[in-house]
């Protein structure tokens, strides 16, 4: 049997890409009367991209065009969704304060209302990169006519409230809606730069909301697991998934006094290992790495080889238990704390969680 090739993962394009080919078809039959089955945009690093317009027709004092998101293979909520431009002339006569462009929020565009983000409270959460591509898009139409008057830009995502429900933006304080994203216009397959955008973004919030604890977790299990035993408001947690290090050092740039770290045993054991990023494909979790630090932290030979032959990182911690070796698994803990410490230079409390969102072990 012949064994298939990796295929290269595809990128795609962001929703702030997406809204300025809209904004631009759109402006373009405003103008000229031309539905354009294509349009070509500038991204930020100087190259031109072609988008299929998926709609475009004229309504009543206004004209609407959409393109419908293809993000690669990226695991976004957002992939195939059909992000919208409405755009028509504003009510005031001229161009106010040299000001050719009004950039507004539709229906399923969230509404800024904390603190700490890129955009002011108030606002339609249209990231600054995203306004800069809709505007530089829209120029190249106005270049063309060099029309008098004002153009109203809105931008929606059809669906946008209830795909909204599937992300962190309400802990943001990012209502009602999406966030129109993007600093390349790229959306790159199961990207970093999403991540770690994220986690400064909360971050960021909580210290706007004047907490001076930041709980970082793995993922929603371990998460809720601490949920019931802080008092901190939602602004307070991080889900950092598997940037451990990246994470760590964020909460020590943000001013932050204490950090809360939560995950399940696969999670922490990488961390008293000393791995920075947790996902198997940054290396997976060896037994043999396991056993060596269960050995430096006390453990007989005769336990190691009773361990031996586990084949992962869950069944050495089962076998732990059923041979009452909580004092191993504790140790574990405290070396991940060890290390969060060290990478952060914060005091840090590591609870260990179990499968069933309770907290089996906090040091």
């Amino acid at each position: 049997m012949v064994a298939k090739r990796n295929r290269k993962l595809k990128s795609g394009y962001t929703t702030g890409a997406c809204s300025a080919a809209a904004a631009k078809a759109a402006v373009r039959l405003l103008l000229t009367g031309q539905a354009d089955d294509q349009v070509e945009i500038p991204f930020p690093d100087g190259s031109r991209v072609w988008f299929t317009v998926h709609s475009c027709r004229a309504e009543k004092d206004r004209v609407r065009a959409s393109i419908i998101k293809d993000a690669g293979d990226d695991p976004d909520v957002t992939n195939g969704a059909e992000i919208v431009a409405y755009v028509g002339w504003a009510a005031a006569s001229g161009v106010v304060g040299g000001e050719r462009i009004i950039l507004l929020g539709g229906s399923g565009v969230g509404m800024v209302t904390k603190r700490g983000l890129a955009v002011e409270v108030g606002e339609p959460a249209i990231n600054p990169v995203p306004q800069q591509m809709i505007r530089a898009a829209v120029t190249e139409v106005l270049a063309e006519s060099e029309p008098s008057g004002q153009l109203e830009v809105t931008i929606s995502v059809v669906d946008g409230e209830k795909l909204a429900e599937k992300t962190l933006n309400y802990r943001l304080g990012i209502v009602g809606g999406l966030s129109i994203l993007g600093t390349t216009g790229i959306v790159r397959p199961v990207s970093a730069e999403a991540w770690t955008a994220t986690i400064e973004a909360s971050m960021a919030v909580a210290r706007e909301a004047g907490l001076e604890e930041v709980v970082l977790s793995t993922g929603r299990t371990s998460e809720r697991a601490v949920q019931g035993l802080l008092a901190l408001p939602e602004e307070g947690y991080a889900m950092m998934g598997d940037y451990l290090g990246f994470s760590l050092g964020a909460a020590k740039l943000g001013g932050f006094k204490k950090i809360h770290l939560s995950g399940m045993w696969a999670k922490i054991m990488k961390a008293a290992l000393e791995t920075p990023q947790t996902h198997v494909r940054h290396g997976a979790l060896e037994v043999s790495g396991c056993l060596e630090l269960l050995g430096r932290l006390g453990a007989d030979s005769d336990l190691l080889e009773k361990l031996a032959d586990a084949n992962t990182a869950r069944e050495i911690y089962e076998r732990l238990k059923d041979l009452d070796r909580g004092d191993l698994i504790e140790k574990v803990c405290l070396k991940a704390k060890e290390y969060a410490e060290k990478m952060s230079g914060l005091p840090v409390t590591v609870y260990l969680v179990a499968s069933n969102s309770k907290v089996v072990i906090s040091v």
